[in-house]
């Protein structure tokens, strides 16, 4: 049965959503999200499914909230599975109230899904319990949009005070809180965008903070926490120690594969921005491919130089007369990454390179006699010709078939541009194609501007063609080495 769900979306960090909320992106028919909510969660839907930006700013709204309750009814009406991606929690200042009366108004069927709200988020990620047995046994949780219609005198007593969308009238809820009692001294921090890598702290009292919020520039959407238990950020702050915080690294992976590259420097803090500067696409004859599968029984060796090369393989190969059981050859892979992509359909392989490049691979295979050996090597469109070259040196029959090529996606330049303009601290290169089409997007003025990282020598010796200078290339030729290496420069 189709329904509307009110989902909280966390207070910023993509992965403190739900996993309810996460099933039910990935079952959305239409996902109507707010400005708060993390863009990231959007490709949890599938890409058949709508969104539809509702945002609300504090003077630039997208939509009324009047508007976004009749969209939410007609996509109802509709039967469609609609996502309402609110920040924070639906019923914690996110006016899910109005949207669920509207719903219920009109017969349609909803549901409400909690979520991180902001405040929760905040104290976590700056090391501020906001309750503490030795510090404060009740918090309170205000909207400072409205001034007028707070008795600060009442809520500012409270132990901890936790003021949301009152950045820009501080200065007037500090001068009422105090009127009211409550000491100038008293521990303050105001927070910008928490739970995520551009999260701004502003530290200092209920007296300085206004002055201290002015003199920083800090904007909204922030949160102010007031209370003793502030004093415990110096000891309990986490989320600013991880080493890539305050580092902006931008992943060239084809989107396909960002996730492991762009995950592990999420968990280490850093502000990832991807911009896939290589596309994958489907090989301009695959007939070729085709032909070969359908005879694969022939060969005594397969090889495969890249994960997707593999995957795209064993799909021609499931789409075939045949099955894995036709495989008679040995199994080559360039690295592990390969040979995961191959093991996901039980294929073990016989021989993978301890040097993650086709010379690595030679190497593995120097005392094979390869004399009349039948050999298919599944590869991108543009690649080297080391490996099939040496193969066919050594007396190797080698047919070398197109199973993909990659090109760089539409819109590269526009998107780099916007990228490079805010001033990345870091670009991984995975590949030679990587290098050569972000180079060609942007230029390689703007590319000596940030740190580049390298996945191996091949791709650092693509940077050097163009002058660009490599700050760290990874010992061991993966994402995972790759890793290492920038967290070795950012702790040195």
């Amino acid at each position: 049965m189709s329904k509307v769900y009110l989902v909280g979306a966390g207070p910023g960090d993509p992965e403190l959503i739900t996993l309810k909320g996460k099933r039910l992106l990935e079952q959305a028919d239409s996902v109507l999200y707010d400005h708060l909510a993390s863009v990231e969660l959007l490709d949890l839907a599938p890409a058949s499914a709508e969104r539809v930006y509702v945002g609300k700013k504090k003077a630039d709204h997208a939509m009324s909230q009047e508007e976004i309750c009749e969209l939410l009814v007609e996509r109802g009406r509709r039967g469609l599975n609609v996502v309402r991606l609110k920040g924070g929690d639906p019923y914690i200042f996110g006016r899910g109230g109005e949207e669920a009366e509207a719903l219920a108004d009109a017969g349609i069927p909803f549901e409400v899904v909690p979520g991180v709200t902001s405040p929760l988020g905040i104290a976590a990620y700056t090391g501020v319990p906001l309750t503490h047995r030795d510090h404060t046994s009740a918090v309170t949780f205000v909207t400072g949009h409205d001034v007028d219609k707070i008795d600060w005198a009442k809520v500012g007593t409270s132990e901890t005070l936790v003021v949301l969308m009152g950045l820009s009238q501080f200065e007037e809820i500090a001068r009422r809180v105090i009127a009211g009692g409550r000491s100038a001294d008293t521990p303050a921090i105001a927070v910008r965008w928490g739970t995520r890598p551009s999260q701004e702290v502003v530290e200092g009292t209920l007296g300085t903070l206004p002055r201290l919020i002015h003199e920083t520039g800090l904007r909204p959407p922030a949160t102010v926490i007031v209370g003793d238990v502030v004093q415990l950020r110096a000891k309990l702050d986490w989320f600013e120690r991880l080493p890539l915080y305050g580092q902006t690294v931008v992943v060239t992976r084809g989107r396909e594969q960002a996730a492991s590259l762009a995950n592990p420097l999420r968990r280490l803090g850093a502000e990832v921005v991807e911009l896939p500067a290589i596309e994958i696409r489907p090989a301009r004859h695959g007939a070729a491919l085709d032909a070969a599968v359908g005879r694969v029984f022939e060969y005594d060796w397969l090889m495969f130089t890249s994960a997707n090369g593999a995957r795209i393989f064993l799909e021609r190969l499931r789409a075939s007369a045949h099955d894995t059981r036709a495989i008679r050859g040995k199994i080559c892979a360039i690295g592990p990454a390969t040979a995961e992509a191959l093991a996901a359909a039980h294929l073990k392989v016989d021989v993978m390179a301890e040097e993650y490049v086709a010379e690595g691979l030679l190497k593995m295979l120097e005392r094979v006699s390869l004399s009349g050996a039948r050999v298919l090597i599944a590869r991108a469109a543009v690649a080297r010709d080391t490996l099939p070259g040496e193969l066919r040196r050594r007396g190797a029959v080698v047919d070398v078939v197109e199973a993909y090529r990659t090109e760089a996606p539409e819109c590269l330049a526009e998107r780099a541009a916007g990228v490079f303009a805010k001033g990345p601290d870091w670009v991984t290169f995975t590949s030679a194609s990587t290098v050569e089409n972000l180079w060609a997007a942007v230029g390689a003025e703007r590319l000596r501007e940030v740190k580049a990282a390298s996945i191996g020598p091949i791709t650092s010796a693509a940077l050097r063609k163009h002058g660009l200078e490599v700050a760290v290339e990874a010992a061991e030729y993966t994402a995972a080495g790759l890793l290492d290496a920038i967290l070795q420069a950012a702790i040195i």
